[in-house]
């Protein structure tokens, strides 16, 4: 199984793949840019960083994985399982892992894990065909029309062929030039569309992961501390999952569990197989939930995933 090649086919939809047991591979967004003392020109991207912290399985890589080889969920993180084992074997004899198109991870002198990303591919779909150029210098004040009698005072010893190459390769970089302004001045239009995307794919993987849950079973050796949250009201379609009950007394129970501690709990309903839901919370934007999701996995429920529904 190439694992590198999974992770790489989401990181074009998602901005943070979790590899269950080892870390996530984070895609953040960069704009277009302009490096002036070489006129280089930058097109919007993607620059990935990786994440030690953030171990918690999401359930999207395995479901991926599940669906491309065919194979059950489980399987899928038996594989993954495997691979992780294998990496961190590596890693532990100072080798140098490289994953293609990712990048390298390495373990430094003091035991912590350094990870050189690839910039061989852009992540970010909106800036397709966009690629990295360098322009000549243009100045402002040479006007066109003293540009275009320069051009007709060429020597007649140029042939027209010549002269011909060199009038497409003016406009050609002209165009590209405002290609890339246009992707620099439309930067928020590629963050918003690629923002629906991932909302789409996360709704897609909920789905995915939603036909693999009968029942959540939860048991709490010892009372958590109380903790003291603002209140407000719920509202969103980005839901963090608590549990899933057949019988509602005991989703009734999790629920004033909950509220003990401080969250802004709440029943949803019953999903496709007639399971009582509760969730911690609702939130408004993905990233919300998923900074409520990742503090909840490390304090409270490492079981806790993200439900993205509209609720009536």
């Amino acid at each position: 199984m190439q694992l590198s090649q999974y992770i790489s086919n989401l990181l074009y939809r998602y901005n943070c793949v979790v590899v269950p047991e080892f870390g996530a591979f984070l895609a953040h967004k960069i704009p277009a840019k302009v490096q002036e003392s070489t006129n280089s020109f930058y097109p919007p991207s993607k620059r990935l960083s990786f994440n030690t912290q953030l171990q918690s399985n999401d359930g999207v890589l395995a479901n991926h994985i599940s669906e491309i080889e065919q194979i059950s969920y489980e399987n899928a993180l038996e594989k993954i399982a495997k691979q992780v084992t294998t990496l961190k074997q590596r890693l532990e004899k100072n080798e140098t892992v490289e994953l293609p198109n990712i990048g390298e991870l390495q373990n430094t002198t003091n035991g912590q894990l350094l990870f050189e990303p690839s910039y061989h591919l852009n992540y970010l779909t909106a800036s397709f065909g966009l690629t990295q150029f360098v322009s000549p210098t243009i100045s402002r004040a040479t006007p066109l029309k003293e540009i275009e009698e320069i051009e007709n005072k060429a020597p007649i010893a140029l042939s027209s062929e010549k002269r011909k190459t060199q009038s497409v390769f003016k406009y050609a970089a002209v165009a590209v030039v405002m290609l890339g302004l246009g992707g620099f001045f439309g930067s928020n239009a590629y963050v918003q569309h690629i923002e629906q995307q991932n909302i789409l794919a996360q709704k897609q993987a909920t789905i995915a992961l939603d036909t693999k849950i009968q029942e959540a079973t939860f048991v709490v050796s010892s009372p958590l501390p109380a903790i003291t949250l603002d209140v407000k009201k719920s509202s969103g379609n980005f839901h963090i999952i608590a549990g899933a009950f057949r019988i509602e007394a005991n989703c009734d129970r999790k629920l004033r569990q909950l509220k003990r501690l401080g969250y802004n709990a709440r029943k949803i309903g019953q999903n496709r197989y007639g399971l009582h839901q509760v969730v911690y919370d609702s939130y408004q934007t993905r990233q919300e939930a998923q900074r409520a999701l990742y503090s909840i996995k490390r304090t409270q429920d490492a079981a806790a995933w993200l439900l993205i529904k509209e609720l009536p």
